[in-house]
């Protein structure tokens, strides 16, 4: 950190504490060269990460994009919002300790898809059903049974 009024680039922390946004530290500094002081503001860098759609394109995930879909498939079902947000938590949290800075949309809807079943059958279904595109009474049938064959 470079000293505002010699430019020296030799500094020691006096204190630091985080901002009230606890994503930012400001630090008082004291210069090695000229012994005065000056504080700074850090902020924590974050890389998004990158949602690689079906048509190869790619957008930042959304958090909220994926909490109004689970809330749709959700919808007149008796699953407290506080489920619904925890489940996104649990995902995000898992999107974020993964390795790579890109998830693919198909990974993240099998994720969904995985935590709706555990969570609501129903829900899964819906959810399902516009993920996976079915497009006849059969698909619904045969994810249906697979369901049921779980269940025993």
């Amino acid at each position: 950190m470079k000293c505002p009024y010699c430019g020296e680039s030799d500094s020691k922390v006096l204190n630091s504490r985080p901002v009230n946004d606890s994503e930012s530290i400001r630090r008082r500094r004291q210069c090695e060269k000229c012994d005065r002081r000056f504080t700074t503001y850090e902020k924590i860098e974050t890389i998004p990460i990158m949602i690689v759609k079906k048509n190869l394109t790619r957008e930042p995930f959304d958090r909220e994009k994926l909490l109004k879909g689970i809330l749709r498939s959700c919808n007149k079902r008796s699953i407290s919002l506080q489920q619904i947000e925890l489940l996104v938590d649990e995902m995000e949290n898992q999107i974020a300790g993964m390795e790579t800075k890109e998830i693919s949309s198909t990974i993240l809807g099998e994720m969904t898809m995985e935590k709706l079943k555990a969570l609501d059958e129903v829900s899964y279904i819906r959810f399902a059903s516009v993920y996976k595109q079915f497009t006849s009474i059969e698909e619904f049938i045969t994810e249906l049974e697979d369901i049921r064959k779980l269940k025993r």
